[in-house]
């Protein structure tokens, strides 16, 4: 027995979410579209897991943040769904795909068909046993992916107030878990192998700022080191983690944020695989023009940079799912993926943006010892990436448009004594058109483009000017006739 659909969406995360929401406003007719997913309810923003839904006092539930509420637009329920003629087979897992026959076979044994497949089947996460330390298993040894993880983590530190955890990894996950953990009232250690957390993306000075705010709220950190056992009691339940370097740590707890790996294994030895993913154009199609990839699962070009990445972050699924559906239902309108790398995060009173790459030389300004501070990267020259904690919609607006502006930069203690005032001033210079070196004051120079608005503003008074002034004397012509 099967089915057959002119669209399918495998996966049912923020990107398969918001790809429908796509399909919808650009006319799918009922009947067309099917998303196939694994979880047991309608795609929903997964970034409040590790934030609104960890929390003790009114925390976030479902159907509050279902797709697309992330975005400030519609929440797509079960009934959404319904309405647009858009087939839910939830709670229902992929086993095999053949891109050649465009078939999906479900491990309840349906076939499914489609004319285009959108693949967002997104990543899983590292688990212990990966790394030969064994105890996932174990009641209070806790991951966080998927709805089903967050209610486990939610029970287990319920049940753990009071006492003592564990994080295990110092990216995205470990970090705002950790937040969670202290407002629930749970003594917390980081432990992590790298110097500094967030040890991808922050600077040295950067991390410190973070780490020092996380010790003021009771949190400790041991770095340079990795878990390798768990102590247990006679009930089997842990009792505390032994890490390589000797050290001992008693735990009630524990939350393991140690990475991810994508879902591509239906797709290995059909489709192009890169750097983890698979590799689609700038169309977001794959190496089968019926397949597309999108989210953590797709290795994409990233213009700006003029090479491929695949990203780990919710506003790159959500832009691409809707990139690929554009391409898909318009492909003579759809231009390529123009994407800026951006990444987020908010914990605490704390909240931070990050657009571009974080590569070249790193300029720091701002009041390291306030609550507002950033950072350039000047890679041959130009900006290619910034950084800013606790600023405003404008500020974290101005340094993304600069960071896409890529100015020249040949004074870089210049551009620190500028700080957040360069990206703020260089910005207000909207939709360039025309070269211009602009100095900096102190003898650096900033090549950019000349904005034509003043010009454009005073052509168009002068041309209104004189048509009313043309009208005028018309009508005093016309009425001395």
């Amino acid at each position: 027995m099967g089915r057959a659909f002119v669209y399918v969406i495998l996966g049912g995360g923020v990107a398969a979410g918001h790809a429908a929401h796509e399909f919808v406003k650009r006319g799918v007719s009922h009947g067309e579209l099917c998303i196939i997913s694994e979880e047991p309810v309608a795609p929903y923003e997964r970034p409040a897991l590790s934030k609104g839904y960890l929390l003790p006092e009114d925390p976030a539930r479902l159907p509050a943040f279902h797709c697309c509420v992330g975005t400030n637009e519609e929440r797509l329920t079960s009934k959404w769904y319904k309405e647009h003629g858009i087939e839910l087979v939830l709670g229902t897992r992929v086993k095999s795909a053949d891109v050649r026959r465009k078939t999906l076979l479900t491990a309840t044994g349906e076939t499914i068909t489609y004319k285009f497949l959108i693949v967002a089947t997104g990543a899983r996460a590292l688990k212990l046993e990966e790394f030969g330390v064994s105890g996932s298993d174990a009641e209070s040894v806790c991951y966080l992916r998927d709805l089903a993880d967050a209610n486990r983590l939610v029970n287990v530190m319920q049940s753990s107030s009071g006492g003592n955890a564990v994080v295990i990894g110092g990216g995205y996950i470990g970090m705002e878990c950790a937040a969670s953990l202290v407002i629930n009232n749970i003594n917390v250690t980081m432990v992590f192998p790298e110097p500094h957390c967030m040890a991808r993306l922050f600077t040295p000075k950067i991390a410190s700022y973070y780490e020092e705010f996380y010790r003021s709220k009771g949190v400790q950190f041991v770095k340079g080191t990795v878990l390798e056992s768990f102590d247990f009691d006679s009930n089997q339940k842990i009792t505390a983690v032994n890490l390589r370097d000797g050290t001992k740590l008693s735990a009630h707890m524990v939350i393991v944020g140690i990475g991810i790996r994508p879902n591509t294994s239906l797709f290995e030895g059909q489709l192009t695989l890169e750097k983890g993913g698979i590799k689609v154009n700038g169309r977001m199609q794959s190496s089968n023009s019926s397949v597309y990839a999108v989210g953590d699962v797709a290795t994409f070009p990233v213009k700006t940079f003029g090479e491929t990445r695949r990203l780990e972050h919710v506003d790159s699924a959500r832009k691409a799912a809707r990139h690929a559906v554009a391409a898909i239902m318009e492909p003579e309108k759809t231009t390529e993926f123009d994407y800026l790398p951006f990444f987020y995060s908010r914990v605490f009173t704390l909240s931070w943006q990050f657009y571009g790459d974080n590569t070249g030389d790193v300029v720091h300004f701002g009041d390291f010892l306030g609550n507002s501070f950033g950072a350039y990267w000047v890679n041959k020259g130009h900006v290619v990436g910034s950084f800013l904690e606790g600023g405003t919609k404008e500020e974290y607006k101005a340094i993304a448009k600069i960071t896409r502006l890529k100015p020249a930069i040949e004074d870089l203690a210049d551009l620190e004594t500028q700080g957040l005032e360069f990206a703020l001033a260089l910005s207000r210079q909207a939709e360039p058109t025309e070269a211009v070196v602009v100095s900096s004051g102190s003898g650096s120079a900033i090549v950019t483009e000349k904005p034509l608005h003043a010009w454009h503003a005073t052509a168009g008074v002068i041309l209104a000017a004189s048509i009313a002034a043309f009208a005028y004397l018309y009508g005093r012509r016309r009425r001395r006739w």
